[in-house]
């Protein structure tokens, strides 16, 4: 990282997400010095009023001439918002341009998962690395990538979408429009499918237990639930998740030669479940195995408030 100019003595970082604008203040050792939210405006008038709220927190945690925004969706070099699908009629907004009017100083607006990537490499999981790449899972998979000490956006600013790299050209159709998304199988939503699929049948009697008796209620939630208790079908059905995320990892693997995978996201409270199923797997899917150091596999550090982090620490990358 190299600065550009002298370091403020606090540095603002907004995470916006569906439902609140997370932010932090971080002093000049990198450290959280304080912390406000606000819910997040909706609706089909929401642009003006979620800058009026971005705006209003920045100053609210002491803005001094350095922001950085972490925004859901595809965010172009220049911080204009093309699409994001859980910000209400969202399309081209110039997010960056909006709050330079507003405010004096750096601003600097990406994507969330890059500013979460900017957080664990910089602060977390990586740090010290140059190699690094940072798959969220969550609701569906998101990530960023750090290539010989360069944070990569790609020519649009849109690289790190990970989760639509195609794993199983028949599979079942992602909301992207497309067919066996990496992340219909290694999110969250994809442990629930794969759940559902099992508990088919008669089957995962106990995570069904968990779900109220309705296999069709399964989530990921009452998969990790039973296998606490030491369920085995639970714990069969986040083996073969583990599989699913070790694919993706493998096939990155094969891109891009990181030193480190770090894995943020809901899942990363069951980190504990996930962890050993997916090292076991990306060893027996990683090519050549027996010729390259095999690149670590953590989970992030920052929990929640990565993507703020991060987006408080890019103004000075």
């Amino acid at each position: 990282m190299t600065a550009a100019g002298p370091m403020p003595a606090r540095r603002i970082g907004i995470d916006v997400g569906g439902t609140k604008a997370l932010g932090v203040a971080l002093d000049t050792s990198g450290r959280v010095i304080a912390e406000d939210k606000r819910p997040t405006p909706r609706g089909p008038n929401s642009l003006e009023p979620l800058i009026d709220v971005l705006v209003d927190l920045a100053n609210d945690l002491g803005y001094a001439g350095s922001l950085g925004v972490g925004v859901p969706g595809l965010v172009t070099g220049a911080g204009v918002l093309r699409a994001a699908p859980n910000l209400d009629g969202v399309a081209d907004f110039d997010v960056r341009g909006s709050l330079a009017k507003r405010l004096d100083g750096d601003i600097v607006v990406d994507n969330d998962a890059t500013c979460a990537t900017v957080a664990e490499w910089q602060l977390g999981a990586a740090a010290g690395t140059s190699n690094m790449i940072l798959v969220t899972l969550g609701t569906g998979i998101g990530g960023g990538l750090v290539s010989n000490g360069q944070l990569q956006r790609g020519m649009n600013g849109f690289a790190g979408e990970f989760g639509h790299m195609v794993v199983h050209p028949d599979g079942p159709r992602c909301p992207c429009g497309r067919r066996g998304c990496w992340e219909r199988y290694a999110s969250g939503s994809g442990l629930a499918m794969l759940a559902r699929e099992a508990a088919t049948g008669r089957r995962l009697r106990e995570v069904v237990r968990h779900a109220g008796g309705d296999p069709q209620a399964v989530r990921g939630e009452h998969v990790q639930a039973a296998a606490r208790e030491g369920d085995p079908e639970a714990m069969a059905v986040i083996d073969d998740f583990g599989r699913w995320v070790a694919l993706g990892l493998s096939n990155l693997t094969n891109a891009f030669d990181p030193e480190i995978f770090v894995l943020g996201g809901g899942l990363a409270a069951g980190s504990d479940l996930y962890l050993k199923p997916i090292i076991k797997w990306y060893g027996e899917l990683l090519y050549q195995p027996h010729l390259r150091p095999m690149p670590r596999v953590e989970f992030a550090t920052w929990g929640p408030l990565a993507g703020a982090v991060g987006a408080a620490l890019l103004p000075s990358l």
